[in-house]
């Protein structure tokens, strides 16, 4: 069987990172994997780009200002929507034209078009759809940002010129983001995609949604590294621990100030944690990293703190959580947090918002306990609360019992050979 994966990168981003490693999961398992992309960072010779710098270029600017004309010339959510109107022709790379399966992963920004995932179809490739965010199930957005008529007719969306006001009486009844929905309509009802979401979360919104509503989407998280290293981590007692050291907390995103990072929250949570558990907060030190286009954003924070920028690479990812106490997410909403995972792995408690996939991850049973979720509200200081006084909690609890705990749940389900099964047997 020969499979092949569509992403927009091998390496940038959480959507490449996983898919990337899928790949070396499936192909691990003894199947010719392999991955077809827009953009090749890696080394590896089992991933190839999918066309010439010029060919990928043309439908990546056509959709950009497809977008941009639609919103009034407007940029404030040329990157937050797709239209999947303008794409490469995948069909003609080899590595696609033998393959047996292909798996859709992030293809946007004019990487593939719907057009070509029905040329796909057509041409007998059985059709794997892993969905890493919403865009499968709504009009345009990768995010609601709150709006549900992804559950009925995408129309007025609030992306799309936000000076008119969608919902006012005669206003907008039919729209860019109301066309795309529909021939998303039309290519679902004519092919046979098999949908996967990478979390339960992720999976009841597409039940919810008028789009994939009766189909049949199976769950299947992303594939975590968790081999030896993670092994000796969570054994390990920390250094402050023992007393030698800061405890340490870490936060990162692909762009930490993304409005949906919620990185205002981590910072009034600090500063909570600074006057409500002032000796604790003496001893403990923020470590942030991923890229940042205002870094006067981090200003505020009420304890020690660290910006390291980009991490890259496992043996980075170890170093980095494997001193740590708790990793922390402060997201509006994930699909499955990457984060939390790997810092889960190496044996940081992690603290979350239960707003997405985080339930998938977190077992908040005390006898089971492996990390802490607060309760999400759009209340900036009583958000920042509740994060706070999990992170109290989380750094009291850290030792190698709840690691080893943590380390067994993210092996049980997360670990890339139980991933590469799921997907086989979807496969077959």
């Amino acid at each position: 069987m020969r499979i092949i994966i569509l992403n927009k990168s091998d390496r940038r981003g959480g959507a490449a990172v996983v898919s990337f490693r899928l790949m070396e999961a499936l192909r691990a398992a003894g199947v010719d994997a392999r991955m077809v992309v827009a953009e090749k960072l890696s080394d590896s010779p089992f991933v190839d780009v999918a066309a010439s710098g010029i060919a990928l270029k043309i439908p990546f600017l056509a959709e950009r200002l497809q977008i941009f004309a639609a919103n009034h010339f407007d940029r404030a959510s040329l990157f937050k929507v797709d239209t999947g109107a303008f794409g490469v022709e995948v069909m003609k790379h080899p590595w696609v034209r033998d393959a047996d399966v292909v798996m859709l992963n992030w293809v946007n920004q004019g990487f593939v078009s719907l057009d070509c995932i029905g040329r796909l179809a057509r041409a007998g490739k059985r059709l794997i759809w892993t969905m890493h965010d919403l865009w499968c199930m709504t009009g345009i957005c990768h995010h609601t940002g709150g709006c549900d008529r992804y559950r009925g007719k995408c129309v007025g969306c609030h992306f799309l010129n936000p000076r008119v006001e969608a919902t006012a009486p005669g206003k907008a009844t039919h729209d860019l983001a109301t066309s795309v929905q529909m021939k998303k309509v039309r290519l679902y009802a004519g092919t046979d995609i098999r949908f996967v979401a990478v979390s339960s979360w992720l999976r009841d919104l597409g039940r919810g949604s008028s789009l994939l509503a009766g189909k049949d989407i199976s769950v299947i998280p992303n594939a975590f590294e968790t081999g030896e290293r993670a092994r000796r981590a969570s054994a390990l007692v920390r250094p402050a621990e023992r007393g030698e050291g800061p405890l340490r907390i870490v936060m990162g995103a692909a762009r930490l100030d993304d409005t949906v990072k919620g990185l205002p929250v981590l910072v009034e949570a600090t500063r909570i944690l600074a006057r409500k558990y002032p000796e604790l907060a003496s001893r403990t030190e923020l470590i942030t990293f991923g890229g940042i286009r205002d870094p006067q954003n981090l200003d505020g924070i009420g304890i020690s703190h660290r910006h390291i920028g980009m991490v890259n690479g496992e043996d980075a990812l170890a170093d980095l959580y494997g001193t740590a106490s708790a990793v922390v997410s402060t997201s509006e909403y994930e699909t499955l947090p990457g984060t939390l995972i790997e810092g889960q792995a190496y044996g940081a408690v992690p603290v979350s918002f239960d707003r997405g996939g985080q339930r998938d991850i977190i077992d908040t049973v005390e006898t089971d306990r492996t990390g802490y979720l607060v309760p999400y509200t759009s209340d900036l200081h009583k958000g920042a609360e509740g994060i706070a006084d999990a992170l109290h909690d989380a750094l009291r609890v850290s030792g190698p019992e709840i690691r080893r705990r943590m380390l067994r749940s993210v092996e049980t389900r997360f670990s890339a050979s139980a991933v590469a099964s799921a997907y086989l047997r979807l496969c077959r």
